[in-house]
């Protein structure tokens, strides 16, 4: 019983310890935002390592998650002849739901486990210890570059995710299953209103700034040597994926 009771203590222990951090890690970094010097070249650079290189990822994701929702949307729809209604099922779901938590999730599995790797290995290599060294904020020089980055490009990820999943959508539903494309059309975009738009990049925001905090935090508090950057990277992904998703639903709640 005791063993147990420790077991429980530690763990809980270690999830204040880990929300302590953050918030302390975020004030730092937001402080860093509005302070001198700025790195434009170095945010820039993050934005194509973040943006630009995940393109190809969240198009195939988003393309695909359309494409499946069509098909299966339209064999339930069909047992009450409502297939007219894919289109804006599809796109609802996409604007809404899946395009900001499919793309925050792709983005958390390429650019947050970069972040915690870089940083990671800088830890272990003594390179952050030298910037102290060298009277440069840690926080500011690594994480406001990155956290900038990913909140300004999730956003855009998402609008492209969006699109695609309703092409994806519309490829199957008229091409593949032989829906009428007018009334595909139509419906696709009756029961949209700018909400449903604003809403899913209040989230992808939201969704970019975690990622990125989880991920530059466990690469910044790495331990161990290599191994430790193994842990750390994992420790990014899911910490930040899990992150999304609850998030995702209080977001959810207040939003709608």
């Amino acid at each position: 019983m005791k063993t147990v009771l420790e077991g429980i203590g530690r763990g809980v222990l270690w999830l204040f310890e880990g929300f302590g951090r953050f918030f302390e890690l975020s004030v730092q970094t937001l402080r860093g935002l509005v302070r001198p010097p700025y790195q434009i070249a170095d945010t820039a650079k993050q934005v194509v390592r973040v943006g630009v290189d995940s393109v190809p990822v969240v198009f195939l994701t988003a393309l695909f998650t359309g494409g499946v929702l069509a098909l299966q949307t339209f064999k339930g729809f069909q047992r009450f002849h409502a297939e007219g209604y894919i289109g804006s099922v599809v796109a609802l779901s996409m604007l809404r739901e899946l395009g900001p938590v499919l793309t925050g999730l792709m983005v958390t599995g390429r650019a947050g486990s970069a972040m915690a790797a870089e940083l990671g290995s800088m830890r272990v290599t003594e390179q952050i210890d030298a910037l102290v060294a060298l009277a440069t904020d840690p926080v500011q020089y690594l994480f406001v570059p990155r956290v900038l980055a990913a909140i300004v490009v999730t956003p855009m990820l998402v609008v492209l995710a969006d699109a695609t999943g309703i092409l994806g959508g519309y490829l199957v539903a008229v091409q593949y299953l032989g829906a009428n494309p007018v009334v595909y059309m139509n419906n696709t975009f009756q029961f949209l209103n700018m909400d449903d738009l604003t809403s899913g990049l209040i989230k992808s925001s939201v969704f970019g700034l975690l990622l990125s905090m989880i991920g530059c935090q466990s690469g910044y508090d790495t331990k161990g040597g290599a191994e430790g950057v193994g842990i750390s990277t994992t420790a990014a992904v899911v910490l930040g994926s899990l992150a999304i998703l609850i998030a995702d639903f209080f977001l959810t709640k207040v939003l709608f």
